[in-house]
This record gives structure tokens, sequence and C-alpha cells, in this order.
């Protein structure tokens, strides 16, 4: 284990960011040559950040199938490390070739030399920093959903990724699946016509209700300074880590913020959104000053590119207004009857005996017909299935990618930039979901007006302030 340092030993001064910045550019314009060690037909050198949750998807691949070189692996809590270094044996590989670090930016200051890629799965409010240290050392980035914390992060990783030219990838993978590239051919083909409206949903309740629970010791081994990061300062208590931090304002971005970026990909993509001029909330349940609700309904007014119409895009997550039920389960889910499901979707199935909707999905409503899709884009059909078999199918017209994870590697070993997740989609993408948590902070039936080209919240100029928020002293970016 490495040891320990102080945040004021990693303070990223203006001077060191622009320093960093020049580096970058450097390494951009040497980029073919920047990962001769992992060149084509030989392992990329990766580093995973952060150890719970998608990581094991991430090394599992990365170790398992791709039979990548893992260099290090980074996260604040000692046990999570050790756990992984376990699982790591059983999988074949030698702990001790294995580096630890407990702070991401000890291990940029140490080993930038010694690896090509990262891999990110850690908090969101933990997202964009790390994304920007690697970019700024010339390394490949793969980074969980959503991108960013806040709509800034989110055009600043966009930049940073263009200018940069490492390769990028935001970890959607319904984005290079084949579920919504049919949806993609089907809806531009004019299969149901102009689309009108859609409805997305998740049976995910991530948020709360109440004060702030009472302070509580900090489990031994965990660096809890390191886990808030770039985020305002609080006293451990236990809701936080390791699992339900989807639900606090300071470090994740409630229901939507955990599952948006996969519901929302195919609405996104296939309607060729851009900005909203209007998000609103229908209805909330739950929710503080701190925390998400455990229940909402938002609508998004979008203007539909080339065209002289609005789409309507709805979501609907957690509990529903009358039930009496909580969320349930390691996911804190709503179940069953509890689930804030749209009109739309309860007729159907009560129309259809064939349809079985999955617990995050859409339904896209256009004036000819209505398609489904699954959360990474499965199961896509128009709606009923007989109608779906009676239709002739588009032709496919859009490329295949392969396994999200590997057209990452295959990107970092052949020197290349572009990838179909990569974070020119995955940004735009991510700050169009996150413009809901403003809409969520603005309350019910209180619209919020959307500048997109300047950034800025027009009607509630307060809700500003969580456009872009301020980074901890010490983790400055």
């Amino acid at each position: 284990m490495q040891n320990p340092v102080s945040p004021t030993q990693h303070r990223l001064t203006r001077r060191r960011f622009l320093g960093q910045a020049a580096s970058a550019t450097a390494a951009a314009l040497s980029f073919p040559s920047l990962l001769s060690a992992a060149a084509a037909g030989n392992k990329v050198r990766c580093v995973q950040i952060g150890c719970g949750g998608r990581s094991r998807a991430h090394l599992d691949y990365v170790v398992s199938r791709s039979k990548e070189h893992l260099v290090a692996i980074v996260d604040p809590d000692e046990n999570r490390l050790a756990s992984t270094l376990s699982w790591l044996k059983s999988r074949g590989l030698d702990p001790d070739k294995i580096q630890t670090f407990t702070d991401y930016r000890r291990m940029f200051d140490r080993i930038a030399n010694e690896f090509d890629a990262v891999f990110i799965a850690t908090p969101n409010h933990h997202h964009a920093l790390p994304s920007m240290l690697a970019m700024n050392a010339g390394k490949g980035v793969y980074c969980e959903k959503p991108l960013t914390h806040d709509v800034a992060e989110a055009r600043k990783l966009r930049a940073m990724a263009r200018e940069s030219k490492m390769p990028t990838q935001m970890g959607n993978q319904g984005h290079n699946e084949e579920g919504y590239h049919r949806l993609v051919e089907y809806i531009r083909a004019g299969v149901i016509g102009r689309v009108l409206e859609t409805y997305s949903w998740t049976d995910r309740a991530n948020g709360g209700e109440g004060p702030r629970p009472p302070t509580e010791p900090v489990p031994k081994g965990l660096h809890w300074d390191y886990w808030i990061g770039p985020a305002p300062y609080r006293d451990y208590h236990s809701d936080l880590h390791p699992h339900e931090w989807h639900g606090w304002y300071d470090f994740g971005n409630g229901s939507i913020g955990n599952m948006g970026c996969h519901v929302l990909d195919g609405v996104y993509w296939a309607l060729g959104l851009t900005h909203p001029t209007r998000i609103e909330a229908e209805y909330i349940r739950g929710g503080s000053d701190e925390r998400y609700p455990l229940g909402s309904t938002i609508r998004w007014d979008c203007p539909v590119p080339g065209s002289d119409y609005m789409v309507k895009v709805y979501w609907y997550e957690g509990l529903n207004p009358t039930t009496k039920d909580k969320p349930r389960g390691g996911l804190h889910a709503a179940v069953g009857e509890a689930r804030n499901l749209p009109p739309l979707a309860k007729e159907l199935l009560a129309k259809y005996d064939d349809e079985d909707f999955e617990k995050s999905a859409t339904l896209y409503v256009g004036e000819k017909g209505i398609i489904y899709t699954g959360c990474y884009g499965g199961r896509m059909h128009i709606v009923p299935w007989s109608k779906m078999k009676a239709t002739p199918a588009p032709p496919k017209t859009l490329p295949r990618p392969k396994n999200v994870m590997q057209e990452f590697l295959d990107a970092c070993r052949e020197g290349r930039t572009k990838t179909h997740a990569s974070f020119e989609y995955g940004a735009r993408l991510t700050e169009f979901t996150l413009l809901a948590n403003l809409a969520m902070r603005a309350g019910v039936h209180r619209p919020v007006e959307w500048d997109g080209e300047a950034m800025r919240v027009k009607n509630i100029p307060e809700l500003n302030e969580w456009v872009q928020r301020p980074y901890r002293p010490g983790w400055s970016a």
C-alpha cells in the first residue's frame, strides 16, 4: 500500500494545470507513438480507478477477456483494495505485481509513465477530475456514466477530449449494442412517422428524506478525505459509503444519474437532440435540500434539429405518488405497484398479453405507431409484437461497433481517437440528463428556462450555482 500524503501536496495550481495542459498538447501531437508500449498486437497497460460496483466488470474484461496488462488499482478504501487484489489473484494474476494507491493524484504523480489508459468506476463526484488528469497526462480514458457530476464539467471534458486527441469512452454499453442501432434506423427511416413524445422510466429510487444522519467513526482503512475529494467536506456517515452516495446532491445525481445515460441514450441519439429549451418537474416525492427525490416525473421540451416542432421527453423514476411502500434491496428500487410508471406503459401492458416491459425502458410515440426499447436498447420493437412482425424492416445503415470496452482498448492500441461512446457524445448525453437535477432543485411546476449555448438558467438565476460547482481546495482542475 502506498503511504497516503496530505491533499496540499497534490494541489493542482493554475501553473501546474497549465503545465499539464501543455504536456497534453505535446502528447496529442505525438499520439501515434504515445502508446508505443501498447502498439498493435501488444497489451494496453491499464489502471483501474475505483474498486467498487462497476469496477469488477471493468477488471473482468481487461484482465480475463481482453488479456491486457493491469498496472495499478486505486481506491480510498484499503479494504476494497485488498478485496480486489484477492479477486484478481483468483483470476490468475500476481497481486505483488499490481501497484495500489489510495489517492489517484498520487498515482498520476508516481507512475504516469507506466500506463496507457485508465478505467474509472468511482462515485460521480470523482468522474471528471481523474478524467482530466488522465487526458492531461496523455492517457486514454474509459469513464462510467454519467460522465460528470455537473453540466460545466461535461462541457470541459468534451473540450479537453477534442483538444487532447486521446481515445475516450463513456460506459453506456448500450450505445455499442444492436438494439439502439436498430432503433435509430427505424426512427430515421420514418417507420413510425415523426416522434412526438417519449416516455422513459426506471424503478430506481436513489434519493432520501429527512436531515443528514449523525456523524459516525470512519471505518478502519477508509481514507475519508480522499473519498470526499473535490466535494464539500462532511463527516462520515454510513449511508454514503459504500452504496447510497447516488442519493446525495454533493456526490451523486439521483436515479437519473444512475440510469439516465442508459435509458435516454436512444431518445437523445435517435431524435438527434441538442439543447432543450425548458425542463420541468411535474411530480416530486421526498428529497431535501441535500437529497434527491425518491420519486419524480421530469419533462424536457426539445426542438428537433432541422424541423419546426418540439418533442416532449418524459422521465419517470422511483416511487409513485400514492404508494406507502419504500425502496427495497441493494438497488434501492421501487417494486411492483409502487413504481412510478407512465400511464401509457400501464395501458399497453394491460392491452397486450405478450408485452413485458423492463424495469428501466422507453416508449417512443410517433404519428404512425409506438416503439419500445429496454434499458440498453434491448428487445427493440414496434408495439405490439404483431405489428413489428408485419412491418418491413428498414435497411441497416449504421456501422456496428465492437463491445464498448474492446472498442476503447483497440483505440488505445491503434492510436485512434474516435469511439462510438466517446466523450464527444457522452458529454452531450450527460449534460442532457443532468439538466433534470436542475428541475428537481427548482421544484414542482417551476419550469427551468435553459440557454444551452450560454450554459445558464435564464429565469431562476440561483440555480446556476448547480451548473458549475467549485472544487474543494487541493482538488482544483
